[in-house]
């Protein structure tokens, strides 16, 4: 057992059964489509997103078993952060994400593509049957935060003077947006009071700004066997995280080889090296860490339970993959 699902063990056997409910929900009507599908949710992955919105569930359902409105919720949440991956990879050209193939690659962008369109549209079905308006709005709002932080970084490619506010923005609507809506969502099903509602969300913000803080330092300091693709990839694109702009405050050399876009031969590893030999990477780690302890925080309104003490205990293990 990895890391990460021992952290699962309240809802592992949840889990089990939303993996074989997630190819059901595509159906086999379309045999590209399903074999797309199939492709997708048979690689694995860390299931961190449903867990968590199962997690939340179980700790707010104490006394009661958890709903069907709460499992459809944990599959329309892993269905949405797939869809967003297919369309991510076909942008971003990867050949390869968790080490396998991607549908672009497998299948040619026109599936992809179509493939990712249907799994938001199966989603938005699937959350209009959940009949809660509320939580169709949540889920809805996310599925634009995906797009506008894409737009953003493919808007901010290269732009050396981004803040760091701007990153956390981005970073909010690429992968925050979908843990605090979701978290929010779960407890709007197990309808407990308007303001821990407001808490759970605040725990998936900050928690899903961690999370993404974490990947972004990994691309420097992790291997290419473990990040399945190169190192430093995200930088050769492009996209400035927040090692980068932490670095760039110290050193101004990396400002010249970034506006360049790396075009000299070496300026791509050069601009790695100086990126190490400052103190962005451990900024960029205090950053991590004081979102993912506001996100423990905002934990406190709940009772204590296994599934509490879980969702803790991944805030903690996502800073602990630095290390």
């Amino acid at each position: 057992m990895t890391p990460a699902t021992s952290l699962f063990t309240p809802v592992e056997a949840d889990l089990r059964l939303l993996a074989d409910n997630l190819k059901q929900l595509v159906g086999n009507r379309h045999p590209i489509l399903f074999a797309a599908a199939e492709h997708l949710f048979g690689a694995g992955g860390k299931r961190i997103r449903p867990a968590i919105v199962l997690l939340i569930s179980r700790a707010t359902m104490l006394e009661q078993e958890i709903t069907p409105r709460h499992r459809r919720l944990a599959e329309i949440t892993e269905m949405i952060h797939t869809a967003s991956l297919v369309h991510d990879d076909v942008v971003d050209e990867s050949d390869v994400r968790r080490g396998v193939p991607t549908v672009h690659s497998l299948f040619g962008n026109r599936i992809a593509i179509l493939a990712g369109d249907f799994l938001f549209a199966q989603s938005s079905w699937y959350l209009a049957n959940l009949d809660n308006l509320e939580v169709v709005k949540l889920l809805s709002e996310v599925i634009m935060d995906l797009a506008t932080g894409e737009i953003q970084q493919g808007l901010n490619r290269f732009d050396a003077s981004i803040s760091i506010e701007t990153y956390i923005e981005k970073s909010y609507y690429k992968t925050a947006s979908l843990i605090a809506n979701s978290s929010k969502a779960a407890g709007l099903l197990s309808e407990v009071s308007r303001e821990t509602v407001e808490h759970l969300y605040s725990y998936g913000r900050h928690f899903g700004i961690a999370f993404q803080i974490v990947d972004d330092i990994l691309d420097f300091t992790s291997t290419i066997d473990a990040l399945g693709k190169p190192v430093g990839s995200d930088l050769k694109s492009g996209n400035l995280t927040a090692p980068v702009l932490f670095a760039l405050a110290q050193k101004p050399a990396l400002e010249v080889l970034i506006e360049r876009e790396f075009a000299q031969e070496g300026d791509l590893d050069q601009a790695l090296e100086i990126i190490q030999d400052s103190q962005g990477i451990q900024q960029a780690r205090e950053l991590a860490a004081d979102h993912a302890k506001l996100a423990i925080e905002h934990l406190a309104v709940l009772p204590p339970s296994e599934s509490h003490q879980a969702l803790i205990n991944i805030a903690e293990y996502t800073l602990s993959r630095l290390y």
